[in-house]
Parts: C-alpha cells; structure tokens; sequence
C-alpha cells in the first residue's frame, strides 16, 4: 500500500467516532396546542426561553414538532397520536381540556407537561399537587378565583351599570365553575348580571350585539384558550361597541383592550419550558410539584380608556402593576 493512501485511510479512520457522534438523534418534543400558530407565538417563545434556560435549544440539542388543533375537537386524538408515533421524548399538551385529555390517552409511558386552568386534583388528571404520580406534571393558570376580583373592578369602572354581563366560553370544562363563582359574588354585593356564552367569532360577534341591546355596562371575559385565540377581535368589539371589558390576560391590553387582571401566561409557558429540560435531563415527570401562579398582574390601558371616554379611577391606577400609555 502506498503511503499516502495508508495516511488518507487513518485519516479517515479517525473520523468515525466524530461522525456517528454527529448523526446521533437529538430529542423530540411534540408541542401540542388546541389553538393556532399566531395567536399563541408570544407563548411559544416563553416555552423555548424556559426551555434554553434549562440547557436546551430548539435545533441544537432539541427537536421542537408542533401540532395545531385550529379548535377542532375531532383531531386532538390524531394530533397526540402522531407525537408518540414519532417517539417523542417529552409531550407538552396546552390549549385546552380536549387537547390534554387526548394526550394522556395517547400514552401513559412518554412524559408528558401540561398548561391547565383549572385544579389538576380536582378534575382527576393527577393524583396530587406535590406529587402528581404517573406521567404527568404541569402548570396550572388556575383562574376560578381571580372572578370576584374582576367583578370588583368592573363595577369600579361601570359604577352606574344597570348589569355587568360575563362572556364565557360553554364548551370550556371551567365554565360552569366560573359562572357560578360570578353569580354567587354578584348576588352577595346585590350586583345584577347575566351570562353570555360563545364558543366561535361569529358568536362572539353575536355577544356583543346582545349586550348592546341589553345595555350592559361592562363585560368580564373568561379565562379561555378560544378567546385567547380572537384576542384582537375581542378588543375591536369592545372599541365598536364603547363597553368597558375586564380581560383575563395583559396580552389583550398590549393589543388595545381596557384593563386585564390575572396571572401572567407567558411565565407559565416559560416555566412549562424548564419543566420539559428537567424531564429530559432525567426527572420523573410524576416526581415534579404542579406549579401554580404566585403573581397577579393589573394592567391597565390608558390610551384605550381616553378613547372610549372613560375616567380610570385612582384607585385602581393606583393597584395597577402597569399602565400602557
């Protein structure tokens, strides 16, 4: 053999490790959203943040496969399907009670890291709050309690209101609650009220016109992935119609809406990012706590409140955690 082959092939020979190790698979996690693209981008860039900070960047050394549900029911099962077909390391399942059902059904091996909004005790998903069990752990955005003090800050801003109405979506697993939570508070401060209910954009419109007609004095939204979904034509409605709207989130202020009181959905996003590089460092999804909100943020929109010829009261400028100018 001549030398300078014998060199190419030790070269070459020497290339090897460094190649098998270039062509490892890295890890797959199967992002699983009931909603769209667009509307929850904000959040998907909190999740890939948490995710960095827990050492793994999308592209690098982790794999991020989305699936979208555009809210039609029927395809959450194939969606969470196709995930732990494609051998997805981790499952993170937001969006929505159908979307996170689907994907524990789908699998009771692949970890899997949830955004719920409600108690995950309470309606069965998990075994506990400090230790969950199985293979599902999470955060929970739970918002039941944050109702009585929207109502304390739509009755503020609509003082003379005849009624303040609460716009919810029925098909949300939370509804019901929230409803009753709305009414039961009403009734103790003998506040008058009623409900309207949208689960499309063409109810939602619908909504609108009907409060207009019932001259309600101001509006609380539901905490709901559907309307996080229409967020912008929410706040259009609000503007066409001069009503004052309580929102769940500050993501509905940047885009022009009045006020919003709640917990911030982005952090949760973020954090459900370090729980995945937890579980996929090694961490037993059923070991970690579900986390709950620790912070709750007023946010106020003083552009918005000139614009529809309404006075914020100091009170509430003075709670306001910030003011959008």
């Amino acid at each position: 053999m001549k030398r300078r082959e014998f060199i190419a092939i030790i070269g070459s020979a020497g290339l090897w490790p460094l190649a098998a190790f270039a062509q490892e698979p890295i890890p797959v996690v199967g992002f699983l959203n009931n909603a769209t693209p667009e509307a929850y981008a904000p959040f998907v860039a909190a999740f890939k943040k948490g995710l960095a900070q827990a050492g793994y960047v999308d592209g690098q050394n982790v794999a991020i496969e989305y699936r979208w549900g555009h809210f039609a029911a029927s395809q959450s099962s194939d969606l969470a399907n196709e995930l732990v077909q494609r051998k997805a390391s981790v499952l993170v399942a937001s969006g929505g009670d159908q979307i996170i059902q689907a994907a524990r059904a789908a699998t009771t091996t692949v970890p899997i890291v949830v955004l719920v909004g409600n108690d995950p005790v309470e309606t069965g998903l998990v075994q506990s709050v400090k230790k969950p069990g199985g293979n599902i752990t999470g955060v929970s955005v739970f918002a039941v309690q944050l109702v009585p003090k929207r109502l304390e800050l739509a009755r503020e801003l609509a003082a003379n209101a005849k009624a303040i109405a609460f716009l919810e979506n029925p098909t949300n697993p939370n509804a019901k609650t929230d409803r009753n939570e709305f009414v039961a508070t009403a009734e103790k401060v003998g506040q008058p009220v009623a409900t309207l209910a949208a689960a499309t954009e063409e109810e939602t419109d619908a909504a609108f016109v009907n409060l207009a007609q019932r001259q309600m004095g101001a509006v609380i939204v539901q905490s709901d992935p559907f309307f996080n979904n229409v967020t912008q034509r929410l706040v259009e409605l609000a503007a066409r119609y001069s009503v004052p709207v309580i929102f769940p989130r500050r993501e509905f202020v940047i885009a022009g809406g009045l006020i919003s009181y709640g917990s911030s959905l982005s952090e949760a996003y973020r954090q459900a990012g370090i729980y995945t590089g937890r579980v996929l460092k090694g961490d037993k999804a059923g070991d970690l706590p579900f986390l709950f909100p620790t912070k709750f943020e007023l946010v106020v929109n003083l552009k918005t409140a000139k614009a529809l010829g309404i006075k914020i009261p100091t009170s509430i400028l003075l709670l306001a955690d910030e003011a959008v100018e």
